[in-house]
């Protein structure tokens, strides 16, 4: 069963991000604001991928002089995922 997060975004172009999560397997992601071309391509890539492998692979990118980017903004959207779902099943 898939479930939706909503993310509100925190010093990126991107405001919000909806990701789709089934099994902890990105089915599919939305982008409100930032780099539509970009985001394109990041959400092309990602579907079908392992949170954990997205986390990996997204944290800790910069955006110019920018402490946080929107993929970094993902792999902490999906971290906060993770540590809710812990807290759910314990």
């Amino acid at each position: 069963m898939s479930e939706i997060i909503n993310y509100n975004t925190t010093g990126t172009c991107c405001s919000n991000m909806r990701v789709e999560i089934d099994n902890e397997i990105i089915k599919n992601v939305e982008f409100m604001g930032g780099c539509n071309g970009n985001l394109q391509g990041i959400r092309n890539l990602i579907i079908g991928m392992n949170i954990n492998e997205v986390i990996k692979k997204l944290k800790g990118i910069r955006c110019a002089s920018k402490p946080t980017s929107c993929p970094d903004q993902l792999s902490v959207c999906l971290e906060e995922y993770i540590k809710q779902k812990s807290k759910t099943t314990v």
